[in-house]
């Protein structure tokens, strides 16, 4: 799975991107100051089967903390967009060519309304047509390639269902979409078996194949100077209030030691000493955005995006059942995100393509009872897959 986290510049991407990850993304207060992505790691929440059982786990390819389990995504913070950037204005081209591979985008848009369109300082700026212009831009980069390269695949097709969606597939294939998705996007436009395509037909499948490819979750950034436009748009559109810049502070306190924090809370509790200016700004952050907001919103959307979005759940496979461990007594070692409807099969895959080709069965570890191929997997499911030798 890959998150992009786009917007215009100056609206706080990277400080996002930086909370999410703790990575050293350069963070300014002027426009392009990412210039090439920051590509760094974030961490999807999810509670880990060791609160069920009140068994200390030890995680390898993930963290757990307090009973809480995060499992790692690729995040990737992509220069700044600005309106023309399909057609290459401001860093247009960079900007789209790093998003070809994301699965999500997560959308920052500065809800404060203090920045304009080219993320320059500004005054009352609407946020709503930050919205409306990004997923313009995207929809617009879409829907050029299909246009462009309409006349060649037509003259290929012939009206043939399959040869349509084949000839399409190479078209698109370096936007990261799978047959599957343009299938849907066919039938969704209504344009599967026909070969005839109007510019409004190019246009309302690309955009639709977008819709599908490459879904857009809101970031309702600087919430703190921005709940009247929330408020306001909130009703309209799928958004989550973030202040990016309290999670950064939160998380870094917590890795110096001076706090207790779980990404994700809607609290922490102070663990040393702490100076005057520090304190004031946990009160601030503790006053003014977890007590109003529940949360600062960050490990939200990023799991909003994972989880409601791309329908993901998290899975612990295992070599002992009895145990949840693996062959070296590590109790549940190993976190996977997965789609739904993902079976004891896809997970042995998962782990490795010998034990998936080797199969055998599978035991869930919770009920201890043995399961098949075709058994659908649950959220924060336990496994152990049998193979043979």
């Amino acid at each position: 799975m890959e998150v992009g986290v786009v917007g215009k510049p100056n609206v706080g991407k990277s400080t996002l991107f930086k909370a999410l990850t703790l990575a050293d993304a350069e963070i300014a207060n002027f426009p392009f100051t990412t210039i090439k992505a920051n590509i760094g790691v974030g961490y999807v929440r999810s509670s880990c089967p060791c609160g069920d059982y009140n068994i200390a786990c030890n995680p390898r390819n993930s963290i757990c903390k307090r009973k809480v389990r995060f499992t790692p995504v690729k995040l990737i913070d992509v220069a700044g967009l600005v309106p023309g950037a399909h057609e290459g204005k401001g860093m247009g081209n960079q900007f789209l060519d790093d998003l070809r591979q994301a699965d999500v985008l997560i959308h920052v848009v500065d809800i404060s309304g203090k920045t304009n369109e080219m993320g320059e300082p500004s005054d009352g700026h609407d946020p709503e047509k930050d919205i409306a212009f990004l997923i313009d831009e995207v929809n617009l980069w879409f829907a050029g390639i299909v246009e462009r390269n309409w006349n060649k695949v037509k003259s290929k097709v012939k009206y043939e269902s399959k040869k349509i969606v084949e000839e399409l597939m190479g078209v698109m294939a370096g936007l990261g979409v799978n047959e599957y998705q343009v299938k849907k996007a066919l039938d969704e436009a209504d344009l599967a078996g026909n070969s005839d395509w109007s510019e409004e037909d190019c246009n309302r499948f690309a955009i639709r194949l977008r819709e599908i490819s490459k879904p857009i979750i809101i970031a309702a950034n600087k919430i703190d100077q921005g709940k009247s436009n929330y408020e306001r748009l909130k009703g309209k559109y799928d958004m989550i209030p973030v202040c990016a810049e309290a999670e950064l502070a939160l998380r870094e306190a917590d890795k110096n030691g001076l706090i207790e924090y779980t990404p994700g809370d809607g609290s922490f509790t102070i663990k040393a000493e702490v100076d005057e200016k520090k304190k004031r700004g946990l009160t601030f952050i503790d006053e003014k955005i977890l007590k109003v907001w529940g949360s600062t919103g960050v490990q939200q959307v990023l799991n909003k995006a994972a989880c409601d979005t791309l329908g993901l759940i998290t899975i612990y496979p295992v070599e002992n059942e009895t145990k949840m461990s693996d062959g070296k007594g590590a109790v549940l070692p190993d976190s996977f995100l997965m789609p739904q409807g993902s079976t004891a099969l896809d997970l042995a895959f998962k782990i490795h393509t010998d034990i998936g080709n080797k199969f055998i069965g599978a035991i869930d570890a919770r009920t201890k009872m043995k399961v098949g191929r075709d058994h659908k997997l649950k959220d924060r499911d336990v496994i152990k897959i049998i193979a043979g030798r």
